[in-house]
């Protein structure tokens, strides 16, 4: 009897360790997306190919792993998207969660990452929660936020001489936070906010918004919205005339993707900030070329290149650690490595999870100032990575003490 126990606790620790061995050599990241709806194209198949540029840039042999990426349609449903990193989590092995668009799916998923001990890397979701009350030690928040967007692009318009502005905002907590972070900068810089309109996610007809903003005769029309949303809203206000009218469209949350569906004819003279251009670097370029082999005829947007560089800096921790076991742990050591990737270059994550970078306004070119398929943007301005996003004094996550 006590050779039998013996016996089975040596083979109980071999199964063990093949297990540890197993988990630290095999890793697998999942992509979570909506590949089919409103924010298809801002991320989508995009995303997960640019995942796959990512595993093979960094060459998993040469460190002893191997990687595996999936992916996922969350239909913007939260429930389904807590349900697929349960099962991702619990069943499949996943260690790591990419992109998340939708601030409530990417909310729920957080929560799910913590109490599975698993990671997030949200490069899609906008809230600026991620960082703030809804801080996590699983979750870092990638490639931009809803304070970026509405500092930057607030502050620079209202000092170039937007100061009126109308609101057309998506309402739920995506759009509900970002107009009233851009409300708040554009008093703050005084200006004034003539009025809002929130619309239900996934509107088609714009027309009754639209007017409303057109009559307030602000200069500036803010949209606090995405993806179909915005790409409809600006469509539908060149059919209604109100940009040959004066009023100006700002892009809160607005991708070259969104640009190249609607035209130059129609977008040009929209200004919009983003975190990466395809068109700014050598790299970017290079990036570029091979994603679009995948993803013929598009160009690739600041989200799907920040799922990119996240992946690219989880794979060194990943490395530095020997294993993915620890969420948390692989988080910090995020967080301790100075980030460095062809795409975003250097930078550093801070303790509430927000990745940082500079921030640029662009201004999208007029069709006869275009030179080539894709040249689409003119910097106005490039914002440090210390004014475009918030200070962590005032984000209130529960991870610094404040």
């Amino acid at each position: 009897m006590k050779r039998a126990i013996v016996l089975s606790f040596a083979m109980a620790s071999l199964i063990s360790s093949t297990a540890n061995a197993q988990t630290s050599n095999e890793i697998k990241i999942g992509v979570l997306v909506d590949m089919a709806s409103i924010y298809a194209d801002t991320a989508g198949e995009g995303s997960v190919a640019a995942a796959k540029l990512a595993v093979e840039d960094f060459n998993p042999s040469a460190h002893g792993l191997k990687v595996t990426i999936v992916s996922a349609d969350h239909h913007n449903n939260p429930g389904l998207g807590a349900s697929i990193a349960r099962q991702w989590f619990d069943t499949d092995n996943v260690g790591a969660i990419v992109d998340v668009p939708n601030s409530d799916v990417a909310l729920a998923v957080s929560e799910v990452a913590r109490e599975k001990n698993k990671v997030l890397l949200a490069s899609s979701a906008a809230t600026s929660d991620l960082t703030g009350p809804g801080c996590s030690p699983n979750t870092i928040q990638w490639t931009f936020d809803t304070w970026m967007l509405a500092h930057v692009l607030g502050t620079q318009v209202v000092k170039t001489g937007g100061d009126s502005w109308y609101f057309l905002a998506a309402d739920y907590g995506f759009g509900q936070i970002l107009e009233h972070d851009t409300a708040a900068v554009v008093l703050a810089n005084n200006g004034k906010v003539l009025g809002t309109a929130f619309h239900p996610l996934i509107t088609r007809d714009f027309s009754s918004f639209l007017l409303k903003a057109q009559t307030s005769k602000a200069k500036i029309i803010g949209l606090a919205n995405a993806g179909g949303d915005a790409e409809r809203a600006v469509r539908q206000g060149a059919e209604l005339g109100i940009t040959a009218g004066g009023q100006k469209f700002a892009g809160l949350l607005f991708y070259i993707s969104d640009v190249n569906a609607l035209g130059l004819k129609i977008a040009q003279g929209l200004v919009l900030t983003e975190t990466w251009y395809w068109d700014m670097t050598e790299a970017n370029r290079a990036f570029t070329k091979r994603w679009r082999v995948e993803q013929p005829g598009k160009f690739p947007n600041m989200s799907q290149a920040g799922v990119y560089s996240a992946i690219t800096h989880y794979l060194k921790a990943v490395t530095a650690l020997k294993s993915d076991n620890d969420g948390a742990a692989v988080v910090a050591k995020m967080k301790e490595m100075p980030t460095d990737d062809p795409l975003f270059g250097k930078g550093s994550i801070r303790a509430d999870g927000r990745k940082l970078h500079p921030a640029y306004l662009f201004e999208v070119k007029k069709p006869s100032e275009s030179k080539y398929p894709g040249d689409d943007y003119r910097l106005r301005a490039t914002i440090s990575a210390d004014e475009a996003f918030r200070p962590m004094k005032d984000d209130h996550c529960p991870l610094v003490g404040n």
